[in-house]
């Protein structure tokens, strides 16, 4: 489910001038006024993908029997989650390590550790997965981490509703101005945020558009998006949410007399 949320506007300083030489140069005709405006657009989306890891770390006096009865609880675990209905290929080894204790109340001791990392395509059921691998002795957790299989789609939204309420905005002053917009001469990605995600924009085309993008201020930053605290036990499920794409761009347009 996509929804497209409120469009924030942020309209940088306004080059509204008669043409000339350096205009020319990026791209207006005689007796055109070169407009640049600047638009956020937001779109939101539920998160159909969560990932956790889950592991277990087993302490012995050898190497070999931390390593035997790692080995042993792990099986239990990955158990666990393909009973719940979780492919195999969703499971996949992040790291296996076993170790000598050099220091603390352990020292001398061998420790032996793996870690799995979990891909489940619904996010609700995240929570009960959880729960099975801590019943089958996983003492290693972190996450869920809550994405989107398709973040682009989202993104592109975003995007797109920049870019609409940045016409409408050039629309708006061209006609304060007795003016019509006539042509769309640049178009750049400033970027944005996608959950906890950064949007890496685009660089500016040349050292022009690099002279009056630094003189303009920085576009606003996003809120933080929500810590995720995981299942509420009295629950036993996942609060998914959604997920917000902040994006960010700047627009240039040519307006003419009417």
């Amino acid at each position: 489910m996509i929804r497209v949320r409120y469009l924030a506007l942020a309209i940088a300083p306004l080059a509204l001038a008669a043409c000339d030489r350096a205009d020319e140069a990026r791209g207006v005709d005689h007796g055109e006024t070169l407009l640049s405006v600047s638009a956020s657009g937001q779109a939101e989306s539920r998160p159909d993908r969560a990932q956790f890891r889950a592991g277990i770390e087993t302490f012995s006096r050898n190497a070999t029997s931390a390593s035997d009865a790692n080995a042993k609880k792990i099986a239990e675990i990955v158990a666990a989650l393909r009973e719940l209905g979780v492919a195999e290929e969703d499971i996949q080894t992040q790291s296996v390590n076993v170790g000598r204790i050099e220091y603390g109340d352990r020292e001398g001791q061998y420790r032996a550790m793996n870690v799995v990392e979990v891909t489940m395509d619904d996010p609700d059921r995240a929570g009960a997965a959880v729960t099975a691998v801590t019943e089958a002795g996983a003492n290693v957790l972190s996450g869920p981490s809550l994405t989107m299989s398709d973040p682009e789609a989202t993104a592109n939204l975003a995007y797109a509703d920049a870019y609409k309420a940045a016409r409408q905005r050039a629309e708006a002053y061209a006609e304060a101005a007795g003016m019509e917009v006539s042509r769309v001469l640049y178009i750049r990605d400033a970027g944005g945020q996608q959950g906890q995600t950064w949007l890496r924009g685009a660089e500016a085309m040349n050292e022009a558009m690099v002279q009056r993008t630094s003189n303009a201020p920085p576009p606003p930053v996003a809120p933080p998006p929500p810590i995720n605290m995981g299942p509420r036990p009295e629950e036993g499920g996942m609060m998914v949410g959604t997920t917000r794409s902040n994006v960010y761009i700047q627009v240039d347009f040519a307006l003419r007399e009417k």
